[in-house]
Formats: C-alpha cells, sequence, structure tokens
C-alpha cells in the first residue's frame, strides 16, 4: 500500500520518468501526423489550418479528456491498463472479456507496427542529404539489434530516457516558436471553427483519409493509461501538460511552413515538414534526437507488450509462456518467444511497406479498435463508481461517436495496408479466444467430489505400514476454489493409481486476484497433521513461483509449531531430518470430444496444439522438477452413464 500512495505522490523526478516511459509513441507523432494529412495533394490554407485544428482538438478531447482526466482515474492499486480495467470490473457482467480481449490484442498489433513507422519516419531525415540511402537497411538493422538488448533487461539505459524526451520535446516546441513568430496568427488556427470547415468543405471520403490521419497525432495515448503503475496519475497529469505544449507549438509551426509554399506538393520522400523547420547546421543533431526518441518510443511500446502478455498468462487468456526477470527493477520483465515474435513482425513490416508513408495506411485501425474498448470498459468502471446514468451516458455517447468516426476513417486505410494489423489482431485474438473458452470447456467436465467423505480413508492410508510410503510430504495443485472439494482425479491418484502413502498430504490452490499485487496466504488444517490446504492469493502481476513460496509457508508453519515436517523413518527421525517432498501435477487429458459441438472440437483442437508449445503446468508454477511426478488422466467428455451396450449369449 505504502508504494501505491508513493506512486501518487508529485515529484520532479516522477514527472522526468513520465516523460521518459510514456510519451514515446504520442511524442514522435509530429514525426509524420502532417506529412500523412497532407499526402499528395496540394497545399491550401484550409487543410493546414483545419488539419491544425483538428490535432489540437483530437488531442484535448481524446488524450487529455478521455485518458488524462477520466481514465486514469480507473487505477487498480496503482496499476493502469486494458487488463488491469478489466479486473477492476469483470465481476460485474462477464461478456467484459471480449472487449478486454479485443483491445489487448488491438494493443499487441499496433506493437508491431509501431517500431518500423516511428523508426522510419526518424531515418528518413536522412533522405535530406542523401536522397538514395537505403534507409531499410538501416531501419531493420536498429530493429534487429533493439530486440537482441531485451534480454539484457533495459533498466540501465531506461534512467537516460526521461532527460532524452525532455531534451526532445524541448527541441520540437523551440522549432515551432522559430516559425510561429513568423506568423503569430497562426494560433487562430486552434479555433474548431477551421475543423468543421475543412470537414464540411470537401467529400465525405476525403473527409474519412484525413480523419485517419489526423489520429495519427493521438495513438499513444493508451500508454498514458498502461504505464500508470510506473508514474502515478500526479505526475503523468502534470508532465502532459508540457508534453502537450510542445507538441501544440511543433504542429504550429509545421503549419507556418506549410503555408509559406501555399499552392505547392510535397515531394514526400524528402520532404518532411518536421524536418523542412530546422535550420540546416542543426538538421543532422535534429535526425539523431529524433532516431532516439523513437527507439525509445519503440522500446516502450515492447515493454508495455511484455507486461501485457504476462498479464494475459495469469488471467488465463494466453498459452502459458517462459517469462525472464533480467533486472530487479519492478515490473521489468522480458518475454522471449514475445519479443521473437514482435522482432520477425516489425521486420516484416519494413519489408512489406518500405517506407513510412506506406506504413501510415497500416498504422491507427488497431488502436481505434483499442481505444473503442477501453471506452466500453471505462463506462463499467464509472458504473461500479456509482456516478450518474446520465454522466456515463454522456461520456459513451461522445467517445464512442468520436473513435467510431476515427474507426471509419481509418478502414479506408483497409486496403491500402490496414488489413496487415487487423490480421495480426485476429491471429492474436483466435490465440486468446482459444485459451479462454477451453479452459472453460475443460472445468465442465472436472467432477468435484466432497473431501470430508475421505478423511478417514487418507488418515488411515497415511498410518497404513503394509503400503510402501510414496513420500514423507505429498503435494497436489488443485483447481478445487473451496476447501469443502476435491477434483475426484487427485482422490483417484492418491487411493488407486498407485496407493500413495504419505505423512502428510498438501493441497495447494491458486487464486489470481484483482488487485496487481497481492501476495497472501491462508491455512486450512482439513486433518490435522495429515491433510492440509493452502490457498495462495496471488495478483495478476505476481510471478508464480509457487516452490518457492510454498517452502516458504511450510517454514513458517514450522516456527509456529503447527506442522511438523521431520522425517518418520525412525533412522532419520532421531537426527531431527526433514522428511522427502513431492509434487503430484495432474495433467488432465482430453480422450473423447464426441459430445462436442462443431465450433467446440475446433477450439479444442487449437487449445491442443497450443499447449504443445507452450510451458508445462509445472514449469509455469516454477516447480522443481526433481521433485515432480507428472500423471496423466483421460478428462471424460463422454458420462460412461450414457452410454448403452447389450450382451448377448
Amino acid at each position: 500500500m505504502t508504494h501505491h500512495k508513493d506512486l501518487q505522490r508529485l515529484t520532479a523526478a516522477g514527472v522526468l520518468i513520465s516523460l521518459g516511459i510514456i510519451y514515446g509513441d504520442i511524442g514522435t507523432s509530429p514525426l509524420y501526423v502532417f506529412k500523412a494529412i497532407v499526402g499528395k495533394q496540394n497545399i491550401s490554407e484550409l487543410l493546414v489550418l483545419g488539419g491544425v485544428s483538428l490535432i489540437f482538438w483530437t488531442l484535448t478531447l481524446q488524450t487529455t479528456i478521455k485518458y488524462v482526466v477520466i481514465t486514469l482515474k480507473a487505477d487498480n492499486k496503482g496499476e493502469g491498463g486494458i487488463f488491469s480495467l478489466f479486473s477492476l470490473v469483470r465481476r460485474k457482467a462477464k461478456w467484459l472479456i471480449v472487449p478486454a480481449v479485443l483491445g489487448g490484442c488491438a494493443l499487441l498489433a499496433d506493437g508491431i507496427i509501431t517500431p518500423p513507422i516511428t523508426i522510419s519516419s526518424a531515418i528518413e531525415g536522412l533522405r535530406t542529404y542523401y536522397p538514395t540511402l537505403p534507409t531499410v537497411t538501416i531501419v531493420i538493422v536498429i530493429i534487429a539489434v533493439l530486440f537482441f538488448i531485451q534480454q539484457f533487461g533495459t533498466s540501465l539505459v531506461g534512467k537516460a530516457f526521461g532527460p532524452i524526451m525532455f531534451l526532445w520535446f524541448t527541441m520540437m516546441g523551440v522549432l515551432g516558436v522559430t516559425y510561429i513568430v513568423q506568423e503569430p496568427w497562426i494560433i487562430k488556427a486552434l479555433s474548431p471553427h477551421y475543423a468543421v470547415m475543412l470537414l464540411s468543405s470537401i467529400p465525405l471520403s476525403e473527409s474519412f483519409i484525413i480523419l485517419g490521419a489526423v489520429f495519427l497525432c493521438t495513438t499513444g495515448a493508451e500508454a498514458l493509461y498502461s504505464d500508470l503503475g510506473h508514474c502515478g496519475r500526479a505526475n503523468i497529469r502534470v508532465s502532459w501538460v508540457y508534453v502537450k505544449l510542445c507538441l501544440v507549438l511543433n504542429y504550429l509551426g509545421q503549419a507556418v511552413w506549410l503555408l509559406q509554399r501555399n499552392g505547392q506538393q510535397l515531394d514526400l520522400n524528402i520532404q518532411n515538414p518536421f524536418y523542412q523547420i530546422m535550420p540546416s547546421w542543426f538538421l543532422i543533431y535534429g535526425i539523431s534526437i529524433a532516431t532516439i526518441a523513437a527507439i525509445i518510443a519503440s522500446q516502450a511500446l515492447i515493454s508495455g507488450s511484455f507486461t501485457l502478455i504476462a498479464e494475459a498468462v495469469r488471467l488465463n487468456l494466453w498459452p502459458k509462456v517462459k517469462i525472464n526477470y533480467p533486472s530487479e527493477q519492478k515490473g521489468q520483465l522480458y518475454v522471449p518467444s514475445v519479443n521473437w515474435l514482435l522482432a520477425a513482425g516489425c521486420i516484416g513490416v519494413v519489408l512489406l511497406f518500405r517506407a513510412s508513408d506506406r506504413m501510415e495506411a497500416a498504422y491507427g485501425l488497431s488502436i481505434t479498435v483499442a481505444m473503442l474498448m477501453t471506452t466500453i470498459l471505462v463506462s463499467k468502471f464509472l458504473r461500479r463508481r456509482k456516478y450518474p446514468t446520465y454522466v456515463i451516458a454522456i461520456f459513451l455517447v461522445v467517445y464512442l461517436s468520436i473513435e467510431g468516426t476515427f474507426l471509419f476513417g481509418n478502414l479506408v486505410k483497409f486496403i491500402h495496408g490496414g488489413w496487415f494489423t487487423l490480421s495480426v489482431g485476429l491471429v492474436l485474438f483466435i490465440v486468446m479466444w482459444s485459451w479462454h473458452t477451453a479452459r472453460k470447456i475443460r472445468n465442465r467436465y472436472v467432477k468435484f467430489v466432497e473431501i470430508e467423505d475421505y478423511f478417514g480413508i487418507i488418515k488411515e492410508l497415511s498410518d497404513d505400514a503394509s503400503v510402501p510410503k510414496y513420500a514423507s510430504q505429498l503435494v497436489y495443485l488443485t483447481s478445487a476454489n473451496f476447501n469443502s472439494e476435491v477434483e475426484s482425479k487427485i482422490i483417484y491418484s492418491i487411493l488407486q493409481k498407485q496407493p500413495k502413502r504419505a505423512d502428510v498430504y498438501w493441497l495447494v490452490h491458486v487464486d489470481v486476484m484483482d488487485e496487481p499485487y497481492t501476495r497472501e496466504y491462508e491455512v486450512d488444517f482439513l486433518v490435522p497433521n495429515k491433510l492440509i490446504r493452502i490457498d495462495f492469493k496471488l495478483g495478476f502481476r505476481v510471478e508464480q513461483q509457487i516452490n518457492l513460496l510454498f517452502r516458504k509457508v511450510v517454514e513458517d508453519l514450522v516456527k509456529r509449531g503447527e506442522v511438523d515436517i521431520t522425517s518418520k523413518y525412525d533412522s532419520l527421525n532421531k537426527h531431527k531430518i526433514v522428511g522427502d517432498f513431492r509434487f503430484v501435477v495432474i495433467e488432465k487429458v482430453v480422450s473423447r470430444s464426441h459430445y462436442l459441438s462443431f465450433y467446440e472440437k475446433g477450439i479444442m483442437a487449437l487449445y491442443q496444439y497450443l499447449k504443445k508449445i507452450s510451458l508445462s503446468e509445472e514449469r509455469n508454477f516454477g516447480l522443481d522438477l526433481s521433485f515432480v511426478t507428472i500423471e496423466k488422466v483421460p478428462l471424460m467428455l463422454a458420462d460412461p452413464e450414457t452410454v448403452q451396450i447389450h450382451r448377448i449369449k
């Protein structure tokens, strides 16, 4: 709780960290937004003024009001992000799993397009000096190195992010001011009047194209909420004031430069308004800082993807994958499988589209979906907080309208590249949905029995010297939510599948809590000194190191004199030697699927494949494999009582 309170304090260091962590994506958008708005059409005063107005009001309505003011209120013990938000509201309605999964997949798909477009936009500035420069090769090398260093942790480099991004935003603001002073009247472009004029003066199809380009200015807004836990609400809100000021100043400066070329057409290969407002002597420095800022933006998104997958694994929305913790820094983790998938995806994007102006067509569509899903979940959060119904209705109408309009604007890009991110998002959704649904199907066929009915026989088995001792301390992982019941397969394993005599039987249950960093446990002595159940209550961001956690709990119980784990063998007991421990993990194997629907058969088939390439249960729970026995038991999908067979003479 102390950590949560500390995060909410406003500090200079917190503001600087916020600048370095969360504004990479939205902070590098001036590299390509105006270039995308103008495109290949002739520059006109209405296009430029309307473009600035649309950018300003998008940043105000979407980023400032929706995310900075409203969504940041939805903190889950100090943590943010779409899965944290889902954990807050999921008990309100089961269907909320759909927007949560859709939003999570859209954010992951965005992680494949953001590094290529930001790094390409930065590197392409070199074409002013060298028009024939092979930028594709340079971008691929930078991306490859960026993903390669993830495995070593980024905490050391991360300390420099804040000062570098402060320099980046200050540079953008100053560059903007140098052009604003030439045409101070450009400030009037902030009026919403020009946005309305522009959209009403052109055909609807062109309006959607421009809106799709304008939306790129707010694509990083989701990161403001996702990184709430790293920075704190107060620090984000204060730092956003400075970031927004610098962004708006830079966009106004680009607008002045464009208006000075009224009636002309941009050569997109070498004329990027962002670089054109730089003095020629400063250009090489500006490109260098832009490249570093683009790499920081990419790093933030990669780290966000790792966190998202780790949360999905804990919430049983993603196959069990290996998660490493390369440094002691809180929240710093590395997911090898996701890292290399993202790396392959990013390099594939660069090779497929080759230039940032082509990537713009693929950019924005998936993040619009993520924002729409966040809107739905936030409305449920507001209802949970007892906000008046009319306030929630206004919030929904306003933001579903804005984001729905942007969605249509981005759908125009579908055939030009939007199909790519939507396809990636769809594949991710199929994986998440299949894993989640298959678990529900399996749980449907898991039978539970009243454990009290077996207290007597378990005690007798433990004391029966005619049965060879299997282990001194025998530990089973159980999925039973209540301590009054247990899976029938566990009882079968103890009593029938090679009867297992032990001094003490342990049942261990892991409950993933809605809070992010909860680490608690409960102990229930079902049969004193014979059958003990431990319930771990772990937050959805806590690593499930059951081996270590179980050992710690047992040590505490021994210190308190609540349990005796000394070996019962006479030769070892007199020397007070601790008895051996053995974990038994029961793997439920789907034996038949004749009684499943076609849809469920498809889900289970995909689940079986995903299970083969994912971590096993014992590895996922961090168990020492030298003390683990895996028992495969059939998960019967057909009830034997429903099967009829007749004997003949």
